[in-house]
């Protein structure tokens, strides 16, 4: 008895073993955007929903990397992937061609990269239908707004940004086909994301002409969108993680774009041996967006405005509402 004590003990102290030296052996790491891990927008949901937590629960660290210029973005992955870092998740459409040249470089590296696709054997590219979302969260400006007049401001003027502004536009006008939507972009580089004084001066533009409901999807930049709208007694709506904190009883809602649950979920999959390559597209079915409602903004939504945007998220879930994507042919319809 001794003896099969003994050699049971032993199996299990060179599994533990074995277990402490794969999770040692485990190095994920993320490249965010220039606008950095604590941009209160997409970055920073990353970074604490997926990071963070990843590293409270399973105690191991993640590297991370921010680049303070464009050329950067390949130096920083390069260098994370000579590290033995593995997977390595790149934030951002902005690494499509930095992660494309390194992950062909690194054969035996794992790649996910956010809002773009790199069609190679060894990286996952992670999709949203931010349309879905933004749809939802249109018509919810549309119910609350009292001129019947609702804003866009958008960060960087690229495709992607403009599937946002084409979702709300549609969720608005599916809620009042005659409501106005009013759209401004705050340039066409990366400085885009990180001007709020410019966001702010738009937004105030789209006021002085009766907007009293604004979304933006601006990175860093919609600090100001939401700053302008506590100033001038309106509401905003903000995007990617959950600002509706901000600023209460200013903040409508949230358009929540889970990137950090994603980001979590492929580091969880990737640690137990599961990393897969190829296209993952997450929407409202695939919990990828929503709208966020919590005790910040609770006041703000009455009963039956929750109940009509439940209704439509119902419906976009089982395919009785189709929500056009810009991305699909760069036009919007309605």
């Amino acid at each position: 008895m001794k003896k099969i004590l003994s050699t049971t003990a032993a199996a299990v102290s060179l599994a533990l073993c074995s277990f402490v030296a794969n999770a040692a052996d485990f190095k994920p790491a993320v490249a965010y955007d220039s606008a950095g891990k604590f941009d209160k927008s997409f970055n920073q949901a990353v970074f604490q929903n997926g990071a963070t937590k990843f590293t409270e629960d399973t105690k191991i660290a993640v590297r991370d990397f921010v680049p303070s210029n464009d050329a950067q973005r390949e130096q920083g992955l390069a260098r994370l992937a000579r590290g033995g870092y593995n997977p390595i998740v790149a934030v951002g459409f902005m690494y499509g061609s930095a992660l494309e040249k390194i992950a062909k470089k690194y054969p035996d590296t794992q790649f996910v990269i956010i809002d773009s696709v790199v069609d190679l054997p060894n990286v996952k590219s992670l999709l949203f239908k931010e349309h879905e979302g933004s749809f939802l969260v249109g018509a919810l400006a549309a119910l609350k707004s009292e001129n019947q007049k609702v804003g866009f401001v958008g960060g960087m003027d690229v495709p992607l940004i403009r599937k946002f502004a084409c979702g709300y536009e549609q969720g608005a006008k599916y809620i009042n086909k005659e409501v106005e939507v009013f759209q401004n972009m705050t340039g066409s580089t990366n400085a885009a994301w990180s001007d709020p004084a410019r966001g702010a001066e738009l937004t105030k533009s789209q006021f002085s002409q009766g907007v009293d409901v604004v979304f933006a999807a601006a990175g860093g930049t919609g600090v100001g969108v939401y700053q302008a709208a506590k100033d001038g007694g309106k509401y905003a709506i903000g995007v990617d993680s959950n600002q509706n904190h901000l600023h209460p009883g200013v903040m409508l809602t949230s358009m929540v774009k889970l990137v950090g649950l994603a980001t979590y979920d492929i580091f969880k999959k990737a640690e137990s041996g599961n990393f897969s390559a190829g296209i993952d597209v997450r929407g409202l079915k695939e919990k990828g967006v929503d709208w966020a409602l919590d005790e910040y903004n609770r006041a703000l939504v009455t009963p039956e405005m929750e109940a009509e945007i439940n209704s439509v998220k119902a419906k976009i879930v089982t395919g009785e509402i189709v929500v056009h994507d810009y991305m699909a042919d760069n036009s919007c319809q309605y």
